[in-house]
């Protein structure tokens, strides 16, 4: 059954690595102003599907801002909230998130999430903006290790952002994301 299971996730995991993204657009908690996809002008989007009630989440919130840093000027980070909670309102993500420099989304009709397929929190979609398209070419967990920073031993979402600046193939476009499942309305 298990392997049912796994091969079954694989098939959708891929079907969606293979398919573009439509330009969307939401409202970023830490300024109010609209973020769109056309307006991003790198050749790779990082969006992260987080929230700040989930531990999982804090686990990777300074792994987060330090890849944020590190890609800054080549790789655009986007953090997107879908949680439907009271607790996770576009008031509270604004204070969560105001350390880290990337915009924190609120996407709380889910529209966002439903186009990815985004079911855990954090989960990441890296999407390539080559030729004017939105192709997601890695899915999944950011490393090996959502608990222990130290003790990472594969770097997913590093990797698969390397690869994709150096134009090169991503070996493995998806790894299953470790985290808290987000509530659907």
């Amino acid at each position: 059954m298990k392997q049912i299971l796994l091969l079954i996730f694989l098939l959708t995991a891929s079907q969606l690595v293979a398919q573009g993204i439509k330009d969307f657009s939401l409202v970023n908690t830490k300024d109010g102003k609209t973020v769109t996809l056309s307006n991003i002008k790198s050749p790779g989007i990082a969006v992260i599907f987080t929230s700040h009630e989930c531990p999982f989440d804090n686990y990777y919130k300074e792994r987060l801002k330090a890849l944020v840093t590190q890609y800054s000027g080549k790789i655009q980070f986007l953090f997107i909230n879908s949680n439907q909670e009271p607790q996770e309102s576009a008031d509270q993500m604004a204070i969560h998130y105001k350390d880290v420099d990337a915009p924190y989304l609120a996407d709380k009709d889910q529209v966002v999430m439903e186009l990815f397929g985004a079911r855990k929190s954090p989960e990441v979609f890296l999407v390539s903006t080559a030729s004017g398209k939105y192709n997601v070419v890695y899915s999944g967990a950011i490393d090996d290790n959502p608990q222990v920073a130290q003790d990472v031993k594969e770097n997913f979402l590093k990797d698969a952002m390397d690869k994709l600046l150096a134009g090169q193939k991503i070996e493995a476009p998806t790894q299953r994301a470790s985290g808290c499942s987000i509530r659907r309305k």
